[in-house]
């Protein structure tokens, strides 16, 4: 199982970096923005790393990418003198809502002939394993 998790994570990769390219993203980028999007407040790169389940660095160097785009800015950290918060500018939002636009009926097409109940139980036992792994 684990392995086909890895097949199924290259694959969906390969799959985002398409559907997403001819807006100047890639999965990786747009994972980024959808972990700043979710947040909901601006937060350092350590703890959107953290929400994604990857490492700080690896979160950094596409942060920083994003921000010499004008993709996402940074901001002071009262709690912090040295983690500055991550926000999605303007440019970043509209670039996050356009990949969102495609996303909709590409995950409609991915999930087609998939029960609600069969989807439920593969969230559960990935969500239970990934707990296990943290």
């Amino acid at each position: 199982m684990i392995f086909e998790v890895f097949r199924l994570n290259g694959r969906l990769l390969v799959a985002a970096d398409d559907l997403v390219s001819g807006l100047g993203l890639s999965s990786a980028r747009w994972q980024v923005l959808w972990a700043i999007d979710i947040a909901g407040i601006p937060q350092p790169v350590a703890h959107l790393a953290r929400s994604m389940g990857l490492n700080r660095q690896g979160v950094q160097r596409i942060v920083n990418e994003l921000a010499s785009e004008g993709l996402i800015a940074f901001s002071e950290n009262p709690n912090h003198l040295r983690a500055k918060l991550v926000t999605m500018t303007e440019q970043g939002r509209k670039a996050y809502a356009a990949a969102d636009r495609l996303r909709r009926p590409w995950l409609a097409a991915l999930a087609e002939g998939l029960s609600g109940p069969d989807l439920d139980a593969a969230l559960r036992v990935m969500a239970m394993l990934r707990q296990r792994l943290e």
